[in-house]
């Protein structure tokens, strides 16, 4: 397994106070899978999906449980220095926003040969060749006169371009992608997620995090579905886009626009997900399910197999 996080648990501590963001969350990514972790914002997705190459800010971060396995290696415990070994050589990371990971002083070309001299000894020329291939790779016009361009320079879209380019150049084996597509318009976001469809390689697996079930049920070979700190569905993506069985997965997939629902006002999940360290006791989703029940508010459920599926609910 390339992948395996084990009931994990992170929290964040401020000033005294101890928020718990991610509590008793367990996953898995093989080679050439597409995990799409979604939900809301506020879940604990993308906290999830951070501490795997260790990138939240730590403090006020830490790790209190659980197990990071990647190929194998334990990277909750890692040093730091071999940690660092791994991220942009075996572990690449996408982010929401490209000037998160874009320095604005320097040309894109720079900062896609730095990420190539930090793991590889190559020749300055090599490393510039392999920096336009990739630009070239990604789909951005010119590539070798767009190297020397300032980020500022370009669109948004061809900003994003340039990250993804920057996390894959090396052709690492797992690829983190934290809403890859959520700021760009929908003809970009079709744009990009051809070209990650086309890049990734068959040893490679990607976690897909999103809010956006139309991202997932184009990208994804399996779906974990997070609510309030906690998984509440997993599942194949052909089983889980036939039926969703979790309230919650149910609301979200009503609220994704469809042919069927074309002209009509699609369905909001009324209320809005606990704030981390608020969580309600019994089942988190409860007083915003349609189909709660009394005890829903007192007994914690579960996260068991129904069929082929595993469902943090026992009356569905």
């Amino acid at each position: 397994m390339l992948l395996e996080i084990r009931d994990l648990h992170v929290e964040f501590e401020t000033d005294g106070v101890v928020t718990r963001a991610v509590e008793g969350v367990s996953l898995s990514l093989d080679r050439g899978q597409v995990l799409g972790l979604v939900g809301e914002s506020g879940c604990g997705k993308s906290a999830t999906a951070m501490s795997v190459p260790r990138l939240l800010p730590m403090p006020p971060a830490r790790i209190t449980r659980g197990r990071i396995l990647f190929d194998g290696k334990e990277l909750s415990r890692m040093p730091v220095g071999e940690l660092r070994r791994l991220r942009g050589a075996r572990i690449g990371v996408i982010f929401q926003d490209p000037m998160t990971s874009l320095s604005p002083l320097h040309r894109i070309g720079r900062q896609l040969a730095e990420v190539i001299h930090l793991h590889k000894e190559v020749s300055r020329s090599a490393a510039r060749q392999l920096a336009i291939e990739w630009l070239d790779r990604v789909g951005i016009p010119e590539p070798a006169s767009r190297i020397d361009a300032y980020p500022h320079e370009l669109s948004g879209g061809m900003q994003q371009r340039v990250m993804i380019a920057m996390a894959l150049i090396l052709e690492p084996d797992l690829i983190i992608a934290d809403e890859p597509t959520t700021a760009l318009d929908v003809t970009i976001q079709a744009q990009i997620l051809s070209v990650m469809r086309k890049l990734l390689h068959a040893r490679a697996g990607l976690l897909l995090i999103t809010h956006d079930m139309g991202v997932v049920s184009q990208m994804a070979t399996h779906v974990a579905v997070m609510y309030a700190g906690q998984i509440v569905e997993q599942a194949e993506a052909g089983a889980f886009f036939r039926r969703p069985l979790h309230p919650y997965s149910v609301a979200l997939m009503d609220a994704m626009p469809s042919s069927a629902t074309r002209g009509q006002r699609l369905k909001a999940i009324p209320g809005q997900v606990p704030a981390a360290g608020a969580f309600p006791t019994g089942c988190r989703f409860h007083d915003r399910c349609p189909v709660a029940r009394a005890e829903c508010s007192r007994q914690p459920p579960e996260l068991a197999a129904s069929g082929e599926m595993l469902v943090r609910c026992p009356y569905v």
